[in-house]
């Protein structure tokens, strides 16, 4: 399934631009690979799209729990695992002088 346009692509073009050293048969593999892919890429312009929607019907009401006063953690169980922690605070290193 080649497609015309793919011969117009430079595979060794694009490899050089991406650092790699192919060998003339695996620049002759990619070059038909991109062919096929660019071919079913091309099969999607027969496809009619006329009756989908641009956002797929998506309902854009936004879905927010409700605010609720729920317990916290408890300090000590928040701290537990702190590697430095002073008047129940983190202590972290300073970052900004």
């Amino acid at each position: 399934m080649a497609n015309p346009s793919s011969d117009s692509i430079d595979v060794t073009y694009v490899a050089d631009l991406a650092r790699l050293k192919l060998s003339a048969e695996e620049t002759a593999t990619f070059q038909k690979q991109l062919g096929d892919v660019l071919g079913y890429v091309s099969q999607l312009k027969e496809v009619d799209v006329s009756k989908v929607s641009l956002l797929g019907d998506a309902d854009l009401e936004n879905r927010l729990r409700t605010d609720e006063v729920r317990a916290s953690l408890p300090v000590a169980e928040a701290l537990a695992n702190a590697p430095k922690q002073e008047n129940n605070l983190f202590v972290v290193p300073k970052i900004v002088e």
